[in-house]
């Protein structure tokens, strides 16, 4: 794909080209094509000096000739198979165009109908990995295992490995580019480690002078907002609540709710979800004993602590679906809808959340006799992302997608996402997206599936 340039090329050029000779190997280019990388790039700087002698670059030619057909075609040609995204990535940074190769080797958007596994990330130690936080913004990801923290870039690639003065982390959040907030079942507290520098921050302890019931009290869900962070925390003797704490000052700023007793409608919230188009947290819990499952739905207005809308289930029977309680929750933030899966049906449930009330659920059903689920949903996870709902059913993963606009029947399709030997990997525990990527985590089993859509445009994934 690159001009190489014998010795006997003239050395006159016409005025819109160059020649460069990148670790002895010559290229022949045009000016156009350097400045194509952006104004900022080393190689658009290169382009305006004078003179027709071939510009000297000690780098690795076959990894230029790469990223110079990048330039000239907007895509990477197959020989970049060759070489790794870090290498690329590393090459591109040099050069100044590391947003032409991040855009490159970056997965298309999330499809969840096409996706498929493309990699397992599994730490080097302790490879059983407890919880995980994604990033929407690149899918970048931090995974806990054992008392560790690792992270890993937009690439993929491993940075760096935390050791916390934890056992074991449950619960995870990525709240600044380098920080995570962090909390386990078997410790009390909230605990913040910059994993860039590997240095502990701060710890937050629910505390309460006035009540000897509170301590120990240890964390089970995490969310955050531009400004604030929420985490619940529950106590031995069963007192929960959900703590606010200030970002910029680390510094606890309210205590939203507070709950007492072993009652299902006041167990502690095991997912919290923070909605920034109308500044309401919403929590959910889910307990399952002898008599099947039963839990709650809250909405709070974090400013003053009050519940704006709460549901629970079993319920009162007012409709054919009592005793038929959700297994697990989710809330599609982009989309304002709350969904929920039925624990003994296996149906899905979708509420607007702007038109809530005493039975907001619209149940979607499969028109496909194919495609009907039957049996009970003990062992399901659901996760919303990019407007898609993904089920985990026991080892298999299916996907709900958006027909059109709406909520209600008929407006959502289903698709499984895996293949059989994908759903014999393992039960399913936790599903989440980041970027344009789906992690998916089993019970004991080793790392996190990483799965991505295909491309269809003919560019190469590498």
């Amino acid at each position: 794909m690159e001009n190489e340039i014998s010795n006997s090329t003239a050395n006159t050029l016409p005025s819109d080209r160059i020649k460069l000779n990148v670790g002895g190997k010559l290229f022949e280019t045009t000016i156009s094509t350097l400045q194509s990388g952006g104004p900022d790039s080393l190689l658009s700087t290169l382009s305006t000096r004078p003179g027709h002698d071939p510009i000297f670059i000690d780098r690795d030619p076959e990894i230029f000739s790469v990223l110079l057909s990048l330039l000239r075609s907007n895509r990477l040609p197959s020989t970049a198979r060759r070489f790794s995204k870090q290498e690329l990535a590393d090459e591109a940074l040099y050069y100044g165009i590391d947003s032409h190769i991040r855009d490159a080797i970056s997965p298309p958007p999330l499809s969840g109908i096409d996706a498929s596994i493309v990699s397992t990330i599994c730490p080097a130690s302790d490879g059983l990995v407890s919880s995980f936080t994604a990033a929407t913004d690149d899918g970048s990801v931090c995974t806990a295992h054992g008392g560790q923290i690792s992270f890993y870039d937009h690439n993929l690639t491993h940075l760096s490995t935390v050791r916390t003065h934890l056992e074991d982390i449950t619960s995870i959040r990525h709240v600044w580019p380098d920080v995570a907030a962090v909390g386990s079942e078997s410790a009390a507290g909230i605990h913040f480690y910059n994993f860039s520098t590997a240095r502990y921050i701060e710890s937050i302890h629910w505390t309460d002078s006035t009540d000897p019931r509170i301590y120990k009290a240890r964390v089970s869900s995490i969310a955050d907002s531009s400004s604030q962070i929420f985490a619940s925390f529950d106590c031995p003797h069963r007192e929960n609540c959900i703590l606010s704490i200030d970002k910029s000052t680390l510094q606890i700023s309210s205590e939203i709710t507070r709950q007492s007793g072993g009652a299902s409608k006041n167990t502690v919230p095991g997912k919290l979800t923070w909605l920034p188009e109308t500044g309401a947290l919403i929590g959910s819990a889910v307990t399952c004993g002898a008599f099947g499952y039963s839990g709650y739905i809250r909405m709070w207005d974090p400013r003053n602590g009050e519940v704006i809308w709460e549901t629970s289930e079993p319920g009162s029977g007012r409709s054919s679906r009592f005793g038929d309680s959700f297994a697990d929750v989710d809330v599609d933030v982009g989309g304002l809808t709350l969904f929920k899966v039925c624990s003994k049906s296996g149906d899905l449930a979708v509420a607007d959340l702007r038109k809530l009330g005493d039975d907001p659920w619209v149940y979607i059903n499969e028109k496909n006799p194919s495609m009907r689920f039957i049996g009970g949903a003990s062992n399901s996870v659901l996760h919303c992302y990019k407007s898609q709902v993904f089920v985990g059913r026991d080892g298999s993963l299916e996907v709900w997608s958006k027909e059109n606009n709406g909520v209600g029947e008929g407006l959502y399709r289903r698709n499984f996402v895996d293949k059989v030997e994908d759903s014999n990997r393992g039960v399913i525990r936790k599903i989440e997206g980041g970027g344009d990527r789906l992690f998916v985590s089993r019970e004991n089993v080793e790392g996190i599936e990483v799965w991505e859509s295909s491309y269809f445009s003919g560019a190469i994934l590498v």
